[in-house]
């Protein structure tokens, strides 16, 4: 039963998410379970102690598991961090054998390889991917399968992460009792969530804006063109506010929740919030105004940071459909106004809609804050049918000649997964293999004084 369901587990800095969905027939995905709990043991991304993270992913898939009335084993997590890096590289292939046609089989060939990239001592590739292929020094195009030609050459954009980071990701998966199944770059799963395939192809530029990490994707032509982990997010807005203001981080939280905005020159200058004083000192009095230019101060500098990896992208002349912005940090006020007059871009909000269905449970699911979880259903559903082709995917039969083509010398036989290596040199012949599918949102004086400052101890933060 538990291969009809895809499990995601989004492990934040502010918060853990997991995430249950049905499979359906017509390949759609039906959420069926979600919990959430309050992150402890991530900083900026990465997980620094294991224990505490551990614990609260089995109160998050606990809870989603109890909604969802299943026990699921393997789960889809996602990755980010600064230890996270890009890098480009290209490989080639010449053809040695009778025929010219280049075969999935070549494509797969040139990915896989990619895998043997010298890389930093103690990082790992992550994930391989095509950006574009050229035939024979000629066509440049970006699916070369059924296309004539000696010489294929593939330009590749690769995601490198550190091997501890990966591996304290998998051992707090392990001690939760659970198997990882895939570990996915979360600003590629959150693509998936909220960016069309128009926007892809026009160009657009992905911000993730997470409690401590600010994720960029950029796409063109349908291709990802670059991607970065900026080691800044909410949680850095959070301290700002808390060292300004002298008062507790959980108010510093809610002060930013409830009365924040991205563009100081738009707020009620009149207006002023009352801070609790700590054991029965006298209220602190903040001007919203103020509130707002520590907050404007600190995304300014998050956008300098997200402004210099889209010139290094080579693409920020060829973006046509601007900005999307998701994740917890993009909820807040006025701020698609901020980074559209910073960046002279237009800019929207990505909300992950298009691909769950639910109308039994958590209608709250359709938040930015979920675009991460939301997407790596979305790859893995991707993975599975991937996985299936793999196992039928074959070159057609030739009807000229009954005599199979001989096998490359050069070329390792590579199982779905891109880190295992058949050592076997069988191969199933043509007969044996089928025909490949095509893939597929105060009247008259202002208020001097608002008391909002009730927040009980184990008030829960995104």
């Amino acid at each position: 039963m538990e291969e009809r369901y895809l499990t995601a587990l989004d492990i934040g800095t502010t918060k853990i998410a997991c995430l249950i969905a049905k499979v359906h027939k017509d390949k759609k995905i039906e959420l069926v379970g979600v919990g959430t709990s309050q992150s402890s043991g991530v900083w900026c991304g990465q997980v620094v102690n294991i224990d505490h993270t551990v614990e609260s992913i089995k109160k998050a898939v606990e809870e989603a598991q109890q909604q969802a009335g299943v026990k699921i084993s393997r789960v889809n997590v996602g990755i980010a961090g600064k230890h996270i890096r890009c890098a480009h590289n290209r490989g080639y292939l010449n053809k040695d054998n009778n025929s010219n046609q280049i075969t999935a089989d070549d494509v797969e060939y040139l990915i896989n390889e990619q895998q043997k990239v010298l890389v930093n001592a103690g990082e790992q590739i992550i994930h391989v991917l095509p950006q574009n292929y050229i035939v024979d020094k000629s066509y440049d195009v970006i699916d070369p399968v059924g296309m004539v030609g000696k010489m294929v050459e593939a330009n590749f954009h690769l995601v490198i992460g550190k091997l501890d980071s990966i591996g304290h990701i998998k051992k707090s998966i392990e001690r939760s009792n659970l198997i990882t199944n895939r570990i996915i770059l979360e600003p590629l799963a959150s693509s998936d969530a909220v960016l069309s395939d128009e926007e892809k192809e026009a160009g657009v530029i992905l911000i993730d804006i997470g409690g401590g990490t600010t994720d960029i994707a950029i796409y063109l032509n349908k291709m990802i063109r670059h991607t970065a982990v900026i080691p800044f997010g909410g949680n850095a807005i959070t301290a700002d506010i808390k060292a300004e203001c002298g008062i507790l981080e959980r108010q510093a939280e809610e002060l930013k929740k409830q009365f924040g905005e991205g563009v100081s020159s738009l707020v009620d200058k009149n207006k002023i919030v009352a801070v609790p004083g700590i054991k029965g000192r006298d209220p602190k009095e903040i001007s919203i105004e103020f509130l707002s230019r520590i907050i404007q101060y600190r995304m300014e500098e998050i956008l300098e940071a997200v402004m210099f990896e889209i010139q290094v992208s080579g693409v920020s002349e060829k973006i046509g459909a601007g900005i999307v912005l998701t994740g917890g940090g993009s909820m807040l006020k006025n701020l698609p106004q901020l980074v559209a007059f910073k960046t002279q871009m237009d800019v929207r909000i990505g909300y992950p809609d298009e691909y769950i269905e639910s109308q039994t449970i958590n209608k709250n699911i359709n938040n930015p804050m979920y675009a991460t979880a939301v997407g790596l259903l979305v790859k893995g559903l991707e993975v599975n049918k991937e996985s299936k082709k793999k196992e039928q995917i074959v070159a057609e039969e030739p009807k000229v000649t009954p005599v199979p083509e001989p096998k490359p010398t050069h070329r390792a036989t590579v199982k779905p997964n891109a880190f295992e290596i058949d050592e076997s040199e069988d191969k199933p012949s043509k007969a044996e293999k089928k025909k490949e599918p095509k893939p597929d949102k105060n009247s008259g004086l202002v208020q001097t004084f608002i008391n909002f400052f009730n927040v009980d101890e184990d008030t829960k933060h995104e």
